[in-house]
């Protein structure tokens, strides 16, 4: 990962050339991509080569002395040069004509767009196999449909012929009445083999004149009767001329009972296609676009926090509304693509990475703190862990991106005065090479963050940056706008500590990084504030804390850097009272535990004496807190 945090000091194409390309997405990452190369020309420059013989290693690290001094000086520069960056508000009624016009343009086409669903994803293409595995089937269906057609008409004559000798006994009495018949009967097989339905179905109507005819014979034509309704549900679409036909032959037979039915068949199967046809015709209702979220916060609607959200993107782009839509846009299909809403909830089954990104605390303004800690890729099985193979490398893309969705929507809130964004942090101290088999997932992630999550960061802070790392931003620096430079802070490691105090109180900045909260801490928490104090060299301060009568102090001290003095003693109010020696005076290393904890059980009024002693030449700042409880309190 230090790949990710050695560039993202870079300026993006973006912010070179901001007539040609839209300004980044994000700041965090506003100047990220486009340093590598100049932050790698600067290590090559940097660091001498393993083949160097001990003597010019001791020179060169002499000389990174000197250009760490120097970068230190120039860091000091940079924080007080950018100045400080104020968040503008979200309020719509606060913002310039010009943006609520903007504001306004974007609510219309984010709209237009739910409408015409361009924020749903497209559908996925057909396989290339299915289409073979179609024809088959549909040959077999065709096979298996080719002999029932052949069946049907020999099914509908054998009906036919019935009727037709039924009606040949009575005809036996009226001589000369065969042929008109027997004419009839070879117009239906020759005209209309196929369509015989009416005369299928016309065979129940004359029955009852064939009273001789053999109880068997409705049986046989049961299944002719039905098979006319298949045939007329398959093709209820098709034009009724055979119904006409038929009807033509039903009327030079002469029967009264095939006119009723034509009355009764050709209507019932007009009717099914005019209904169809209508159906098509008719206009279908307009659906109502489905709501879209983002961080949970609709695109569309009433909702207050609407405008956040919005507001995020338009100024990524500099209020250029088509190019803030473009960006929306893209970030929704993207988060549908990469799956965001099922990815909050997975178990990626990474524990081990809770100490390279966590959120601790808040900064002066409420924001939250995110801290990213490079140095813990130091560890070999961690970083194969997380690194090792491309499988890996996907999972902890995915890790990274699910615990910043966490942190948004449990840490930020998008209401026109919530807070919206929050404070990075970034220690590259002991951060693995650039070079590494992080490379590429840090590049993905790079562009995944500049894309798809605007304006989220309010302060971005690097400490314990090495001096060539400062010596490339002082490179790139011109190249920055002017938004992006308020943004990003460099420290050297002689004044992370107090860089960090300058926009998160001590009481909020983790032990490892120069403050004083600590996890499980029973004594004090993040509400017990810091007192800070500057200790000038060759001088003592004294910290003195007032204690009444049966009662318990207790505190903690810290001197960042240490290398002095550290005593405690109690003196109690009475005069003629003896002075109690709690903590001997003793000089502390700065190796020695970062935090000096005491307590005294006071049985009279007095008070306790903290005395620190900076015998050094700089400056020291120092922190403390204290508590005075009553001896009942504390048992």
């Amino acid at each position: 990962m230090a790949d990710e945090t050695k560039q993202e000091v870079a300026v993006t194409e973006a912010e070179k050339k901001p007539e040609e390309k839209p300004a980044p997405a994000a700041e965090e990452t506003a100047a990220e991509a486009a340093e590598e190369k100049a932050a790698e020309a600067a290590v090559e420059k940097a660091v001498e080569p393993e083949e160097k013989a001990a003597e010019a290693d001791s020179e060169e690290e002499k000389k990174a002395e000197e250009a760490l001094e120097a970068a230190a000086g120039d860091e000091a520069a940079v924080i007080d040069g950018a100045g400080s960056f104020k968040e503008e508000s979200n309020l719509v009624s606060e913002l310039p004509d010009p943006e609520q016009t903007a504001l306004a343009q974007l609510k219309e086409l984010v709209a237009a767009a739910l409408a015409n669903g361009e924020f749903d994803l497209p559908p996925p293409p057909p396989a290339k196999e299915e289409p073979k595995k179609e024809e088959p089937a549909k040959e077999e269906a065709k096979e298996e449909a080719a002999p029932a057609k052949d069946e049907e008409p020999k099914a509908e004559t054998a009906a036919a012929e019935e009727p037709a000798k039924e009606e040949a006994k009575p005809a036996a009495e009226a001589p000369k009445a065969d042929a008109p018949a027997e004419a009839a009967a070879e117009e239906v097989k020759t005209e209309a083999p196929a369509p015989e339905e009416p005369k299928a179905e016309a065979a129940p109507a004359e029955e009852p004149k064939a009273e001789a005819a053999p109880a068997e014979e409705p049986k046989a034509e049961e299944p002719a009767k039905e098979e006319p309704k298949a045939e007329a549900a398959s093709e209820e679409a098709k034009p009724s001329e055979p119904e006409e036909k038929t009807v033509v032959v039903a009327e030079e037979e002469g029967t009264k009972t095939v006119e009723a039915i034509e009355e009764t068949v050709v209507p019932a199967a007009s009717e099914p296609a005019a209904a169809a046809a209508e159906a098509e015709a008719a206009p279908a209702p307009a659906a109502e676009p489905k709501e879209e979220l983002i961080w949970g916060v609709p695109l569309v609607g009433d909702d207050e926090r609407t405008d956040t959200v919005l507001l995020k993107f338009l100024r990524a782009r500099e209020f250029k509304v088509k190019e803030a839509m473009a960006m929306l846009k893209s970030a929704v299909l993207w988060r549908k693509r990469f799956g965001i809403d099922e990815l909050l909830g997975a178990d990626l089954g990474l524990p081990e990475l809770e100490n390279v990104v966590f959120y601790r605390g808040a900064d002066r303004e409420g924001h939250p703190v995110c801290y990213n800690v490079y140095g813990e890729f130091q560890d070999k099985e961690l970083y194969e862990k997380a690194f090792g193979d491309e499988e890996k490398r996907e999972r902890f893309l995915k890790w990274r991106i699910q615990l910043l969705e966490r942190g948004i929507r449990e840490q930020l809130d998008f209401s026109p005065s919530g807070i919206c964004s929050m404070v990075q942090v970034t220690d590259l101290k002991n951060s693995p090479p650039m070079l590494g088999k992080h490379r590429a997932v840090t590049r993905q992630a790079l562009a995944l963050l500049q894309d798809n999550y605007p304006e989220f960061v309010a302060k971005k802070v690097f400490i314990n940056v090495p001096w060539w790392y400062l010596a490339a931003n002082k490179v790139m620096s011109p190249f920055l706008t002017q938004r992006t430079k308020s943004k990003i802070v460099f420290c050297s490691p002689g004044k992370s500590a107090e860089t960090l105090f300058r926009y998160i109180a001590p009481e909020q900045v983790p032990v490892q990084f120069g403050g004083l909260y600590k996890e499980d801490d029973t004594e004090f928490s993040t509400s017990d504030a810091v007192t800070e104090l500057t200790v000038k060299p060759s001088s003592k301060e004294t910290i003195e804390i007032p204690a009444t009568e049966n009662s318990m102090v207790v505190w903690e001290l810290r001197v960042l850097g240490w290398e002095v003095s550290y005593g405690a003693e109690f003196t109690p109010d009475a005069e003629g009272g003896y002075t109690v020696i709690v903590q001997k005076t003793r000089k502390v290393p700065a190796h020695e535990e970062p935090i000096m904890k005491g307590s005294f059980k006071v049985n009279e009024p007095g008070k306790v004496a903290l005395t620190v002693n900076n015998p050094a030449s700089k400056k020291k700042k120092l922190l403390y807190r204290f508590k005075v409880k009553s001896t009942a309190e504390s048992a």
